[in-house]
């Protein structure tokens, strides 16, 4: 840029009014003799203010679109610590008295620790071929060995595309957008191949009874879940019962939640962190006196009615604990989702891994009744007059599975009897 001599009250004190004169020098130039041309010709000094009114747009132009990428860098950059920071123990559900509101801010395990549970469901995916395999040793069928073979093939596809995933992260390759496309893609091949197995699997269980099965969710994810077909009815009372098994620390997760348009925790149980069992009505809460994350199978119940909210817990057939005033009056709306596994931050989905059930779950049914104390022991005890949930029955054809959640043959009664 020319050096500009400004020749103004400095030069002029005491001469009355004075004049700013503007005039372009040379960078080599002498500057004393330019300020003898003070008086310079009007066309220069119109070319000089034009030359620099261009430069000091260019700049500003320049400043800009340097700010326009600075807020770029600095939104993805809160991104990417927003994805590799898990929600800190102690900060849980969104409802009163918690500092923490979970709808719609949802924390995410990072792209490392899913591509790491990713390997794990495959490594599961593949242990269950291998005891596939010995079946169809015994068996001899030509049609199994055709389809282990494809499963085989597909788990080996997987697996590439999920190291491919990690190379590509290391490297810097993939874009937020594009990170969550090509998850999405294996999580719905991982879906795919998990039903594959399953109904090859179907095969040496034809006699099993339709209830006689349990639902395992052997990781911590955002993906693994089970979903009940039928919606529940708007209920003034309700009993809940099933059997569980975990030893996940710290906290179990979510065995099941129930969402509604509007409310998404109309109804949750729910154990995280270090905090008891929870039981979730309108985002209304109660502490639960269970004790069982002991990797023992342990049957529950819950009971409630609307009016005064009074409920009741009960752990293998024993009444543990009560109490009232739980979501008083606030009968269970219709037409929602209800979620074995996940805790739901939106209807049907929302999913936060820190919030997943780990273990296995069996036997859950649903009345629209409080149940007697002697119908709550005959399930506990596995007797053959146990009720079924008038409401949600436990029946293989009602329940879909998601994710690599894999489906077992239920041995707790088995046991029992």
């Amino acid at each position: 840029l020319p050096l500009l001599l400004l020749l103004g009250p400095a030069l002029g004190q005491g001469l009355g009014q004075t004049r700013f004169i503007c005039t372009s020098v040379p960078l080599d130039g002498d500057v004393c003799a330019a300020s003898a041309l003070g008086t310079g010709s009007a066309e220069e000094l119109k070319g000089t203010v034009l030359q620099l009114r261009e430069t000091v747009l260019q700049q500003k132009e320049t400043i800009m679109n340097q700010k326009e990428t600075i807020r770029e860098l600095t939104a993805k950059l809160g991104r990417c610590e927003s994805q590799s920071v898990l929600e800190l123990p102690g900060e849980g559900k969104g409802r009163k008295g918690f500092s923490k509101n979970t709808m719609g801010d949802l924390s995410r395990p990072a792209a490392a620790e899913t591509l790491s549970q990713l390997g794990q469901t495959l490594q599961s995916l593949k242990t269950r071929l291998e005891n596939l395999e010995q079946f169809s040793r015994m068996n001899s069928s030509s049609q199994t060995n055709n389809l282990k073979d494809i499963l085989q093939n597909k788990i080996d596809d997987l697996e590439k595309q999920v190291l491919s995933r990690v190379n590509s992260l290391e490297e810097g390759k993939l874009s937020p957008r594009n990170e969550s496309e090509e998850r999405g893609k294996i999580e719905s091949t991982l879906t795919s191949l998990h039903q594959r197995i399953s109904d090859l699997e179907k095969g040496q269980k034809d006699n099993r009874p339709p209830d006689r099965f349990q639902l395992t969710f052997p990781l911590r994810t955002n993906y693994m879940y089970a979903k009940v077909k039928k919606s529940l009815p708007e209920m003034y009372a309700f009993s809940i019962c099933m059997w569980i098994k975990s030893s996940a620390s710290p906290g179990m997760g979510t065995p099941f939640s129930y969402a509604v348009p509007g409310q998404a925790n109309e109804l949750v149980l729910i154990e995280w962190g270090n905090n008891p069992m929870e039981i979730l009505i309108n985002d209304k809460v109660a502490k639960l006196p269970f004790a069982i994350n002991d990797g023992k199978w342990h049957h529950i119940c819950v009971t409630w009615t609307t009016r005064d909210g009074v409920w009741e817990a009960y752990q293998d057939g024993t009444q543990t604990g009560n109490g009232e005033n739980l979501a008083p009056y606030h009968p269970i709306k219709p037409q929602g989702v209800l979620v074995l596994g996940q805790e739901q931050d939106t209807l049907g989905g929302g999913f936060d891994a820190t919030q997943a059930f780990v273990g296995e779950l069996a036997h859950f049914n649903v009345w629209d009744r409080k149940l007697s104390p002697g119908e709550v022991y005959g399930l506990a005890t596995c007797s053959s007059k146990a009720l079924a949930g008038n409401v949600i029955a436990w029946a293989e054809a009602n329940i879909d599975i998601y994710g690599g959640a894999t489906k077992w043959t239920f041995e707790a009664c088995r046991q029992l009897n």
